[in-house]
């Protein structure tokens, strides 16, 4: 762990494994609840000091941790592959992105600016400040171990804050070895510290409760986000919540199927389908079914699943044991209630892949909701087509969901694809797009998927308070 600018280590640890083949890859201390408070004490101290920081010196720290992050790009992303099982190729796109948030927020920190405000009185003048919220809980997933460190790190860090961060207990050598990439951009001790713990509530619990922390910022499930929630609204905190997704897609009858096929099948089984805003409903007119579902089973069962180290493999193993239950419960479920299998549809097991959480590329034609995967997150490589008709109301089945989060569209008539942009209920929308994300770009949900934004102006936002100052002349 790394707390008030030191490394701790003499505790008990627990194992982190590669789920790729269950062989332990290091350990990492299991904090206990001195740790905790010793991080938050040590992130408190250092805030006094750190918001007096111009924004020019916070800039150039973030614009250094940028390069030192890009200099070792290749060794993260190897790390990464190793302790969360993506491909390499996929690793390394997700550090160049991990590494476009800290430039970002490198410029959005000159760009904290107040106003002035008329007065109805000739002696009376008002001005506004933003100033930094404070202390902050920083609360990160395993899907995205290196990305989502540094698009809640860069922005706080930006605006002034000093932050405590809590990572995935699956991926927490990813955080360690960004917490040494800030330590050797040179941030001042106790402006970052990095916790680690088997028991993830013993430190939601702390961030949630202790007066100390001003806001809490958590990614991960719905189910914990609520949990999260509630606690720090008790005590008047501000809260970011990036939560579960059950993205729709809909392939409208202008659109090209092979075309939307093509692009669908690369974002649903990006990350082994382990991504918040992948597609996990995906509507077909019954007229374009038959060519978009041959295009898409063809893609599906040509990806390779293994070793992400070994070139060629596209398909990485599931974080775990239970994440792979879940996924072919939702399968077994949907065949069993009508659904017709195209590919896929089992664990795999030959070879070394028995020795991870390896699930075979599954296509499902026929879903209906009466299905639990039709209702709930798979976050797996399955991809789920509901078949409709003229007579169905596309959108309202789209928007029939407690997610909100993202959601795809494929029309090649700009009054179709507008009118559903606007229609459907959800934060991010790609519109023939199947990447509809960037540092530049807010990123953030409605309904049960989240509060509040994370990338682009609004991600400093989310870390400054507002100001008033009222001067009688």
């Amino acid at each position: 762990m790394y707390i008030n600018g030191h490394w701790v280590t003499e505790r008990s640890h627990f194992p982190v494994t590669n789920p790729a083949n269950g062989e332990v890859i290091g350990e990492v201390p299991d904090c206990t609840p001195e740790d905790i408070d010793a991080a938050i004490t040590a992130a408190s101290n250092a805030q006094k000091s750190w918001k007096q920081t111009t924004a020019y010196e916070r800039s150039g720290l973030l614009y250094r941790a940028w390069e030192i992050m890009l200099s070792r790009k290749q060794e993260l992303a190897e790390l990464m592959t190793r302790e969360q099982g993506k491909p390499l190729k996929a690793s390394l796109n997700e550090v160049q992105y991990g590494a476009d948030f800290l430039l970002w927020f490198a410029e959005e920190s000159k760009r904290i600016n107040g106003q002035t405000i008329p007065s109805a009185r000739g002696n009376q003048r008002f001005i506004t400040q933003k100033v930094p919220v404070g202390v902050v809980g920083a609360i990160t997933p395993w899907n995205y171990p290196i990305s989502m460190i540094t698009r809640k790190l860069a922005p706080a860090l930006a605006a002034g804050c000093t932050l405590v961060l809590k990572p995935a207990e699956h991926t927490p050598l990813c955080a360690k070895a960004m917490a040494e990439v800030f330590e050797q951009a040179g941030f001042p001790a106790g402006v970052i510290n990095v916790i680690t713990s088997r028991d993830p509530a013993l430190v939601g619990e702390a961030f949630c409760t202790d007066p100390r922390i001003r806001k809490l910022t958590f990614t991960g499930s719905t189910a914990v986000g609520k949990q999260l929630n509630a606690r720090a609204a008790a005590n008047m905190k501000r809260v970011s919540m990036e939560l579960g997704g059950h993205a729709p897609a809909i392939v409208f009858p202008d659109a090209d199927p092979v075309h939307a096929a093509k692009g669908l099948s690369l974002v649903k089984f990006l990350n082994t389908g382990q991504a918040c805003i992948s597609p996990n409903r995906i509507f077909v007119h019954k007229d374009q079914a038959e060519a978009f579902l041959a295009e898409l089973t063809a893609r599906a069962a040509r990806l390779k699943a293994g070793s992400g180290f070994e070139a060629g493999n596209s398909i990485g193993p599931l974080i775990n044991e239970a994440a792979l239950q879940k996924v072919d419960s939702q399968v077994q479920d949907a065949l069993a209630k009508g659904a017709t299998l195209h590919t896929g549809g089992q664990r795999l097991t030959d070879g070394e892949l028995a020795e991870g959480c390896f699930y075979a590329p599954t296509v499902l034609a026929g879903v209906t909701p009466e299905m639990k995967i039709y209702r709930e997150e798979t976050f797996g490589p399955v991809a789920p087509v509901v078949i409709y008709s003229d007579d169905d109301d596309v959108l309202a089945m789209a928007n029939d969901t407690e997610y909100g989060l993202a959601a795809y569209i494929y029309s090649n008539d700009l009054s179709t694809a507008f009118k559903a942009f606007e229609a459907l209920e959800f934060g991010i929308i790609g519109i023939n797009d199947i990447n509809p994300t960037s540092a530049a770009a807010p990123f953030g949900g409605m309904k049960n998927s989240g509060l509040g934004r994370e990338g682009a102006q609004e991600g400093i936002e989310e870390y400054l308070e507002t100001k008033l100052g009222g001067f009688a002349l």
